[in-house]
């Protein structure tokens, strides 16, 4: 994709106006014009990958430390009491850009967001097949079918 179609390209190249709050070599963090809650960044990487299933490991991990350093800036210059972070890979996990980011929202309450789904213990011993069955896979890079 081109940095002309993809927005948070766009904001990487310095064409597209954004608050960017943290940047380096490799990531660039700027604020959300959705804020979830005050503070809501995005960490994305410079070079554009659709997404986790396509961005090279030493990439995400370059997005990853600029993640810690986001979060902490974000509570030592908010005052948030916590930090959640989010990512989401294809339509059917409800991504809507498609360049590699992760969401860090910061936490003041514990009522500021709503949780995205609701959980179900399950007994360990009933996951062993489904466990199994993810182990046997052999992880190469593709596309997520949306």
């Amino acid at each position: 994709m081109s940095g002309a179609t993809c927005t948070f390209c766009r904001i990487a190249e310095g064409t597209e106006p954004s608050q960017t709050i943290h940047e380096d070599d490799h990531t660039i963090a700027f604020l959300n014009v959705a804020q979830a809650t005050e503070g809501h960044t995005l960490v994305v990487p410079r070079t554009h990958h659709r997404d986790l299933t396509e961005i090279p490991p030493d990439e995400a991990a370059h997005v990853m430390r600029a993640t810690v350093e986001v979060s902490r800036r974000l509570v030592g210059a908010l005052g948030a009491k916590g930090v959640n972070l989010w990512h989401a890979s294809g339509e059917t996990a409800w991504q809507s850009v498609f360049h590699f980011h992760i969401h860090v929202v910061p936490r003041y309450t514990d009522t500021d967001l709503t949780p995205p789904w609701t959980e179900v213990e399950l007994p360990v011993e009933s996951l062993r097949g489904l466990g199994a069955e993810i182990r046997r896979f052999q992880s190469a890079p593709r596309r997520l079918l949306s």
